[in-house]
């Protein structure tokens, strides 16, 4: 094994102005990109529901909050909470549940739609291409922590 072992190439191997891994290198980058932004759509999403499951946390809690105002004495406070705060629209009209189904009906639809047809056109539906190509252009060939495959052999 070759611990100080020369870095990877990219196949290069060409077809039709192609490379064999998958596309053009400025396809796969548009490809690449693109699915980096659907990721952080992806996380932004996992946000979104994270707001939904804490408003309806802190929703829920406010039951609590009642019950023990009236049991301490601020009757007055308990009922102003439960009017105007207890079960109130998020935004008019709509609790989060509902910000969370029509994001994902919408937007995030739209994105995903895309971003597998851009893969599908650009990549074969490949996924992580432009990834993929870093880590053969990055690794170090004859190294056991940078084989090609989970199972693949250094040299490879």
């Amino acid at each position: 094994m070759n611990d100080g072992g020369e870095r990877g190439t990219a196949s290069t191997g060409s077809r039709d102005g192609e490379e064999s891994s998958g596309g053009s290198p400025l396809a796969v980058e548009a490809a690449g990109v693109l699915s980096e932004a659907f990721e952080t759509t992806e996380r932004a999403r996992g946000h979104l529901y994270s707001f939904h499951q804490l408003t309806g946390h802190a929703d829920l809690r406010l039951d609590d909050v009642v019950d023990l105002l009236h049991r301490c004495g601020h009757p007055d406070l308990a009922e102003e909470i439960g009017r105007e705060l207890l079960g109130r629209n998020v935004l008019p009209g709509r609790w989060t549940f509902q910000l969370v189904e029509e994001y994902d009906d919408d937007y995030y639809a739209t994105f995903r739609r895309l971003e597998e047809k851009v893969r599908a056109r650009l990549t074969g539906g490949r996924r992580h291409v432009l990834e993929a190509r870093m880590k053969e252009d990055r690794r170090t060939r004859g190294h056991s922590a940078h084989t090609s495959t989970p199972s693949g052999d250094a040299d490879a």
